[in-house]
């Protein structure tokens, strides 16, 4: 092989495969011989197999790009990408972080493949065969699952109920899909590994935001106060809107909420949680504030904080705080906190 026919074979191969992963059939009906390109894949040579069959065409480390571009090869036509890693390129940022391996492996690639087709799981990729394969939602060239699709895959393989509740939330709250579009997936995927997402998609439609907030209204329930509402915007007499009470306890105008720093995520973020606590307090209102490592490791003495509050929020007389602007005769969704 001459110099320049080489030349302008490598000009070939990086044009077509931009991202440096390639088949190796690919590049067989390329040109090359099978044998010369696993051959090139030995140390020392310009080439490196990433999965069986799956060739990178360089000797460095892979970036996550090509880690993901050699799983949906694996995967074959019509796979996918879902899990955690279609749920960051959907902009989901809560959750748990997809963890490397102990030996410094890849993270896990969770792609979704047609039933019919027999491919295996293998190093970094969990290959999931399913006969409801979604249409796929394609960003920066990687297809995806659905949103809703992609975290119900991701919560059915986690086993703390915090991630779920950061995962499921985070999607809800940044309106990339709804309580209804999770709650139908959930329905409709096999039962393994639904009965965390479940609860958790259960306390996420009655207000929950946070693992924080889960297990305040854990707390909440353990210490046998009043019913108390999540996430609810409140007025004042006026129908000044005060702000978004993480927990609200309408009989006595109590506000009890779990100071996540995961919230203030610019100081105009923290700043106005402080403005809010303190427009809750002028108006009259009883106000509490946990910090979420507290709830872990004190929970019977936030217990006993909350009653406290209770009791001197049921003592004085209650201010004219509603969840509902005068006038409107319903509750208001009022704007958002941040």
């Amino acid at each position: 092989m001459s110099s320049t026919r080489t030349r302008t074979r490598s000009e070939v191969v990086r044009s077509t495969f931009p991202l440096g992963v390639a088949t190796a059939r690919q590049l067989v009906a390329l040109g090359f011989n099978e044998r010369t390109v696993y051959k090139r894949c030995l140390p020392g040579g310009p080439w490196r197999r990433l999965l069986p069959g799956i060739i990178g065409l360089f000797t460095g480390t892979p970036t996550l790009e090509q880690h993901v571009r050699a799983a949906l090869l694996l995967g074959g036509p019509d796979a996918l990408v879902t899990g955690l890693e279609a749920c960051r390129r959907h902009g989901i940022r809560r959750g748990p972080v997809r963890a490397t391996g102990n030996n410094g492996s890849p993270a896990e690639v969770h792609v979704l493949i047609p039933a019919s087709r027999q491919v295996r799981s293998v190093g970094y990729v969990l290959v999931e065969r399913t006969h409801r394969l979604p249409e796929p939602i394609v960003r920066s060239g990687v297809p995806l699952a659905p949103v809703a699709r992609a975290c119900v895959d991701a919560a059915r393989r986690l086993d703390r109920p915090g991630d779920v509740t950061e995962l499921l939330s985070d999607a809800v709250q940044r309106g990339l899909c709804t309580i209804g579009a999770l709650g139908e997936e959930i329905e409709e995927t096999s039962r393994r590994g639904t009965a965390i997402p479940r609860g958790v998609l259960q306390d996420v439609a009655e207000g929950v935001r946070s693992a924080a907030e889960r297990q305040a209204k854990a707390l909440w329930k353990q210490a046998r106060l009043p019913e108390a509402r999540w996430n609810v915007p409140v007025f004042d007499e006026a129908g000044r809107f005060l702000g978004i009470a993480d927990c609200w306890v309408d009989d006595v105008a109590m506000v009890w909420e779990t100071e996540s720093t995961e919230w203030h995520i610019s100081p105009a973020d923290h700043d106005a949680t402080v403005e809010r606590a303190a427009a809750f307090t002028a108006a009259g209102a009883v106000y509490t504030a946990t910090k979420p490592k507290k709830l872990r490791t004190d929970p019977q003495g936030v217990i006993a904080t909350l009653r406290a509050t209770y009791e001197r929020a049921r003592a004085r007389p209650r201010p004219g705080l509603t969840t509902a602007p005068r006038g409107s005769g319903k509750p208001h969704s009022g704007p958002q906190r941040p």
